[in-house]
């Protein structure tokens, strides 16, 4: 499991325009590997490969539908539709704006052994794939946010809300006991 720090806002690498993968390196599999484990110790639905340090064309993403991605080299090939709500970012810890998105993306990329894949996305998969792509060409939602941005709680639960008899009810399996 590898942890990467995530760049945040003001560093210079969140501003640059990543480069093209040429070929699945044994170091570029590991990258998506580590990004995935850093999205997910963060609690975060996608992660580029700038918010790591790393200037490469690279996106993962999961909105939790049990079909995580890895993305190399993608790009938005159609949109349609809009949607605005709120977006907040690992780069930007405790902010969120609300931003226009397409409510309807496909995008072409590839796979992280290099195979054409089309990805389909509406709703949080759209926005999401917006969002992350965007991060490759050195835009930040903040650059789109439509009233600007505004401070939000941290997503961690309140302990004194917390039940503990729910918990020792509960299966695992969606059921109560």
């Amino acid at each position: 499991m590898g942890i990467r720090i995530i760049r945040e806002d003001g560093d210079d690498v969140l501003r640059k325009k990543c480069k093209p993968v040429k070929e699945m390196t044994e170091r570029l599999s590991q990258l998506i590997d580590d990004m995935f484990d850093t999205m997910y110790d963060a609690n975060g639905v996608g992660l580029a490969a700038p918010q790591v340090g790393v200037l490469r064309r690279i996106v993962v993403i999961d909105v939790m539908d049990g079909n995580p991605l890895a993305l190399v080299n993608p790009e938005i090939v159609e949109s349609d539709g809009e949607q605005i709500g709120p977006e907040g970012c690992l780069s930007l810890p405790g902010l969120q704006g609300e931003v226009s998105r397409p409510e309807h993306v496909i995008v072409n990329a590839l796979d992280r052994d290099m195979n054409p894949i089309t990805v389909e996305g509406e709703g949080l998969l759209a926005r999401a794939l917006c969002h992350e792509l965007d991060h490759l060409d050195g835009i930040l939602y903040k650059d789109l946010a439509i009233d600007g941005l505004y401070k939000v709680e941290p997503a961690n639960p309140d302990e004194d809300d917390y039940d503990e008899d729910y918990d020792e009810d509960y299966d695992g399996e969606g059921n109560d006991e």
